[in-house]
């Protein structure tokens, strides 16, 4: 295998060569000028992506040194494409803000044609058209708009009922201290599938699809990329990637189309005739393990209307619900770890938050609830200032311009794909005081800085959920989950470091950037909880 992939290095190498000094010369022939970037990189940075270096991560390392060389807009030559990265806020918002319309196409990957799927019915990947614009308009309306917050309180109750559980198990277990990740990772999986299945599964269940959730989309990352270059020559070399990735596919679709199955019988059974759903016995949130609403049920509805009106198939419901979950779950799990991790490190931002908590809530409260949460800017600060410093991926998911764009004076053609670095802006120290350091007061009136909208429609300073036409359609409720687990976890936890387990905030690549050395906190209970046992 090391053998065919420095065959494949070679070759691709020497192809890119050639189309590169073809590009060259039509450049040279309409003056149009594209972004710097040396040509002489094209056989490093291929090395990088394909994971043939020690770590894909080293791509990040090599742009911050092209940025420091040429400039906060540089272009590579990746796969058969033309790649464009961008650093610069400013740059950022006349791309994806004013430019907005012809940056929100998404790429095409070959390997989504390998494997026999089509990336266009799909919220995340879809090419900016008629079926993106109805299936994102029913994932926001129908399940992640504020007004449907409401609609899913017993799953974030159960989600906190189970987190705290665990991490109390964790505190009363003795001996060193355990990883904290899994345990979040958990728990936001076990809320996500009661949102998109409308069931509270047993943990085996979530357990076994978490597994198939992230076998699937690990493999995705850390190996099929590389049909990004020459994908008709690749499919012959790594043919075993391609059966592999379809086996983790019919493992999940194996386990989606029960759920999916169930909840088309119960939505069959819990309406009348005339559209109106039989009413049903009401329960107290303990007992309570199907919600009237998810987002599954959303799709029964969905029909395309450029497709003759068909209704979705059953395929193509597997690869929604497996987006709304892996679109939620690391990165929100990944956020909580860095969050959490910071509370850890500094004492002090920890007990001003753990008194804004008490000031707003009764000591008879069983959690801070998602109405309390609203009322408290200092929790925000918190949650934004990690968001700031930590975001869980570094680059939002590429765009492609529909055609020709200037940005920055540069040539953006029709065609390339555009990445925008997401760090770099919220860690600009031009842009932010101190930008390595913690400091949640630069989110509250009178802080230290300007009002920052995380939306990025006046302008840009941070953009964890990226910007424009194509920002996250979780960010609402990514940022409510957050405000609720953070805060109970404080209000239940006093979280401190462990001799022998303190906190490194170095970073690592996986399919997020999580931290290199997990967090390993020492939990001491704030206040005994006799009600967590009895509700799981």
């Amino acid at each position: 295998m090391a053998t065919l992939h420095l065959f494949f290095l070679m070759a691709t190498t020497v192809i890119f060569a050639l189309l590169l000094l073809l590009r060259l010369r039509r450049g040279q022939g309409d003056g149009k000028r594209l972004p710097p970037g040396p040509p002489s990189l094209v056989l490093l940075f291929s090395a990088a992506w394909l994971g043939l270096t020690s770590s894909p991560a080293e791509a990040e390392p090599l742009l911050q040194r092209l940025f420091r060389r040429y400039g906060p807009i540089v272009s590579l030559r990746v796969g058969s494409r033309l790649a464009i990265f961008v650093a610069d806020r400013r740059l950022a918002h006349t791309a994806l803000v004013q430019r907005g319309a012809t940056m929100a196409d998404r790429p095409s990957f070959a390997s989504a044609r390998i494997l026999g799927a089509d990336d266009n019915y799909s919220v995340t990947r879809a090419g900016y058209g008629p079926v993106w614009r109805l299936l994102r308009h029913n994932l926001v309306a129908e399940t992640l708009h504020p007004s449907r917050a409401r609609r899913f309180t017993p799953a974030r109750l159960w989600a906190r009922r189970v987190l705290v559980e665990k991490l109390r198990r964790q505190a009363d277990g003795g001996g060193a201290p355990a990883p904290v990740r899994a345990t979040f990772q958990h728990a936001v999986f076990c809320l996500l599938l009661t949102m998109c299945f409308g069931e509270r599964l047993d943990e085996n269940l979530v357990r076994a699809i978490t597994a198939a959730q992230n076998d699937q989309v690990r493999y995705m990352f850390s190996k099929m990329s590389v049909f990004a270059f020459l994908p008709s020559v690749a499919e012959r070399l790594f043919a075993g990637r391609v059966r592999t990735m379809l086996s983790l596919r019919r493992r999940q679709r194996e386990l989606f189309l029960p759920l999916i199955d169930a909840r088309r019988e119960y939505d069959y059974k819990g309406k009348k005739r005339g559209g109106e759903r039989e009413p049903r016995r009401r329960r107290s949130k303990s007992e309570e393990t199907t919600l009237e609403h998810a987002y599954v049920d959303t799709l029964f509805d969905v029909r395309l209307p450029e497709e003759g009106n068909r209704p979705l198939t059953d395929d193509e419901m597997v690869n929604l619900c497996s987006e709304f979950l892996t679109a939620g779950a690391d990165t929100t799990s990944t956020a909580l770890t860095w969050i959490m991790a910071e509370l850890v490190k500094n004492q002090a931002i920890q007990e001003r938050l753990y008194e804004e908590i008490k000031a707003r809530t009764r000591d008879d409260d069983e959690e801070v609830s998602e109405e309390d949460v609203q009322s408290m800017p200092y929790l925000k600060a918190v949650v934004l200032e990690g968001l700031r410093m930590h975001p869980p991926v570094h680059f939002v998911l590429p765009h492609m311009a529909s055609e020709d764009v200037e940005v920055g004076g540069y040539l953006v053609p029709k065609g390339a794909t555009v990445n925008f670095m997401v760090a770099e802006m919220g860690r600009d120290e031009r842009e932010w005081d101190m930008p390595m350091e913690f400091i949640p007061e630069r989110f509250l009136a009178g802080g230290q800085g300007k009002v920052v909208d995380v939306t990025g429609s006046t302008g840009i300073r941070m953009m964890p959920f990226g910007v424009g036409r194509r920002i996250c359609a979780g960010l609402n409720i990514a940022v409510l989950h957050l405000l609720y687990l953070v805060a109970n976890m404080v209000r239940e936890f006093e979280w401190k470091e462990a001799a022998g387990h303190e906190v490194d905030l170095a970073e690592k690549l996986e399919f997020m950037v999580v931290m290199e050395k997990p967090l390993r906190p020492r939990l001491v209970p704030r206040k005994p909880n006799m009600q967590t046992q009895q509700h799981l």
